[in-house]
């Protein structure tokens, strides 16, 4: 699933190791793929659930990449593990992710910035997507469903860090931020489900 080794995954491994932005420039190119090891401690907490909106559909297509030719929008990669509790990785965990376009648009007559995929053996996942808009009463957030094969369902939202609407979204939780890397034009995010 995390194939190629590319800089943007380069830059959530350092990130993800307590990097800051000003020591990337003091790390030496190396390791570009998630590590099959996760920084993580046992006993993490899960995951907080949230609400799952008015804008969910079932049945999305399997994919990855959610950027359809001509999309506007700028690029995000967003990367991650599905997680126990005590920090071992789950495979085959099912992530489905719907989020509203750059004008704050939900495409709720096809499946346009909607798709769903599963965890590797290593319990890592990637998507491809656009950043979303803010839309009245909403920050930037992307809106995802993940279960374990046979598990429960957990419904929740990620946010980004530094957006002004953060403090004014009253369904916003710190606890559900994402990590962020510039990568050229686009952005790489990074976040590790619980479950």
């Amino acid at each position: 699933m995390l194939h190629a080794p590319t800089r943007r995954r380069f830059l959530l491994t350092t990130a993800a190791t307590g990097l800051g932005v000003a020591d990337l420039a003091n790390v030496a190119l190396g390791a570009t793929e998630l590590p099959l090891t996760p920084a993580c401690h046992d006993h993490e907490a899960p995951t907080l659930a949230q609400t799952e909106g008015p804008f969910f559909k079932p049945r999305s297509p399997e994919r990855a990449d959610l950027i359809d030719p001509g999309m506007k929008g700028r690029p995000v990669e967003l990367v991650g593990y599905v997680l126990t509790p005590a920090c071992r990785p789950i495979a085959h965990a099912l992530l489905d992710l719907w989020q509203a376009d750059d004008e704050g648009a939900y495409d709720n007559t096809g499946f346009r910035l909607r798709g769903h995929q599963f965890t590797d053996a290593e319990g890592r996942y990637r998507f491809r997507t656009i950043l979303p808009a803010v839309y009245p009463g909403r920050t930037r957030h992307f809106h995802l469903k993940v279960q374990p094969a046979g598990g429960r369902v957990l419904t929740t939202q990620l946010y980004f860090p530094d957006e002004p609407m953060n403090r004014r979204d009253g369904l916003f939780r710190k606890e559900l931020l994402m990590r962020l890397a510039q990568a050229g034009d686009g952005i790489d995010a990074r976040f590790d489900f619980v479950l």
